[in-house]
């Protein structure tokens, strides 16, 4: 569980690779930016 175990997130950025752990596309956010009403 460190930077030799390329399992982990921390092993990943270390072998320079992407999975589950760490996925190369970052997630974008749940809440959109909307335009509020104005009456």
């Amino acid at each position: 569980m460190g930077r030799g175990d390329k399992k982990t997130k921390k092993g990943k950025i270390f072998k320079g690779s992407f999975g589950k752990s760490r996925p190369a596309k970052t997630a974008k956010p749940v809440k959109k930016a909307k335009e509020e009403k104005s009456e």
